[in-house]
């Protein structure tokens, strides 16, 4: 009798150990790590390119005119040629051949908005909601747990707000860097990153404990050169243009993840600095919340220093995550960590301020939203549904869609937004767009709910 075939078998079973061998290769040392990362990062500037221009430089497609009316300002396509017509002054756009369709940068979208906003017809939103004297909100975007389309969620509510005219200021505080990639950002060292801003808030505060010691006739703590250069930074130093007219980067790289070993070393030294504040202080120290409608904090997947300040001087915190149990009971942990943590610095803070008669502190959020993300209807809806019967309030009813339209502008290093709508069929297009037009609906309300909070408590004080 013929001996049985085993071709049924699972691959793991009857693996030859010479041919394992052979396969395995030389072990690796320590150089075969920097071996790794050059290629590596010879592939990554490759990949980047293919979204780049041949200069290397990330540069914002133009919009078309169905583009423009349909979703950034809200008139009828012939009323809005009869005004570029009326008004030869305005951006005319290009056209890629006679009488075909004009097609817009962002910079020329903005001037029109301005325009229409100046001219047109009252009570259509030209320009979004934003009260004057008030400050920018402040935005988080946290899970500790990777790979739940974190930096994909905020860099996409980046391009969203900006496309709908707020200036936004992304911050990206995940030394891994994605986000400064998405926006095409060059960073050299830490001290293109926040860093300096940490460093020079606990370099103040340090000055501040050294004048008292003087005055006490005691001996002054130690002040490096490190601490010395830090205070003369200034966040307009580190705030890079991008491709995109109205978003501004302060980047990241590797040695940002520095901080997360020197800021518990100041905290040793000054007991009295408030590391979760030095973030938030910089920010306002500097003008930043003026400057800006929106500050987009992309924060590391896990709960560090770095994270902790994000969430300090965050208004509203989004955190992202999956329809599965494990990414839902990950989350759980997160927001058990949370409240850890913060009730543990107000526990510390408050245990002194009362001593002394000071006023206590309270962390406050305008509002904290859980997202799902990467949602596939035909098999994540019960369990979505039974996440959305618990976490109730704090999930958004919104539930951002994975689409083809999604995964290949992942691919080339571009958010959707930045996807040219003639690359995929238009209807593939529109759907991949709504998902995350969406989400961004979603994140207005609680925007301009805040906006409002703030109105009506400043009405009612005065």
């Amino acid at each position: 009798m013929p001996p049985k075939a085993e071709s049924h078998l699972p691959p793991y079973f009857n693996i030859p150990p010479a041919e394992a061998l052979k396969a395995l290769g030389e072990p690796v040392g320590t150089d075969g790590f920097a071996e790794a990362a050059a290629a590596a990062a010879e592939g990554r500037l490759d990949l980047m390119r293919r979204g780049h221009s041949p200069e290397g430089e990330k540069v914002l497609r133009r919009f078309s005119t169905w583009e423009i009316t349909r979703y950034l300002i809200p008139v009828a396509t012939p009323h809005f040629r009869r005004v570029l017509k009326a008004n030869p002054d305005l951006p005319q756009g290009v056209s890629e051949s006679d009488g075909g369709t004009r097609w817009f940068t962002l910079e020329e979208v903005l001037t029109l908005r301005e325009f229409f906003a100046r001219e047109g017809r009252r009570g259509k939103e030209y320009k979004p909601f934003r009260p004057e004297g008030l400050a920018a909100k402040v935005v988080a975007v946290a899970n500790f747990k990777g790979g739940v389309g974190k930096t994909s969620t905020a860099a996409h509510l980046a391009m969203s707000a900006a496309l709908d005219g707020y200036r936004v200021l992304v911050i990206d505080l995940d030394s891994q860097g994605s986000m400064t990639s998405i926006f095409g950002g060059h960073v050299e060292s830490e001290w293109q990153t926040v860093f300096p801003l940490l460093a020079r808030n606990y370099a103040e505060g340090l000055q501040a404990e050294n004048r008292a010691r003087v005055a006490r006739g005691e001996t002054p703590a130690p002040f490096d050169d490190m601490l010395t250069e830090a205070l003369k930074s200034r966040a307009d130093q580190l705030i890079a243009k991008t491709h995109w007219p109205n978003i501004d980067l302060i980047g990241a790289q590797l040695n940002l993840y520095w901080a997360e070993f020197q800021i518990p070393v100041w905290r040793l030294a000054l007991r009295g600095w408030k590391l979760w504040d030095a973030l938030s202080e910089s920010l306002r120290a500097d003008g930043v919340l003026e400057a800006y409608d929106i500050v987009l904090l992309d924060t590391p997947p896990a709960l560090g220093y770095l994270t902790i300040n994000g969430l300090s001087a965050a208004d509203i915190l989004l955190v992202p995550l999956g329809a599965s149990f494990l990414e839902f009971d990950s989350t759980s942990r997160f927001f058990d960590m949370l409240h850890a943590t913060f009730a543990s610095i107000e526990e510390g803070e408050n245990r002194a301020a009362r001593a002394l008669g000071l006023p206590e502190l309270h962390f406050e959020w305008d509002a904290v939203r859980t997202i799902v993300t990467r949602y596939d209807s035909g098999q994540q809806a019960e369990l979505a549904s039974l996440m959305q019967s618990y976490m109730g309030s704090y999930m958004s009813h919104v539930r951002q869609d994975y689409t083809a339209l999604v995964g290949q502008a992942g691919e080339q290093v571009n958010g959707i937004y930045e996807a040219d709508y003639r690359d995929f069929n238009r209807e593939t297009y529109i759907r991949g767009r709504e998902t995350f037009d969406a989400t961004y609906a979603e994140f207005k309300r609680l925007l301009i709910g805040s906006w409002a909070r703030e109105l009506r408590d400043r009405e009612e004080t005065r």
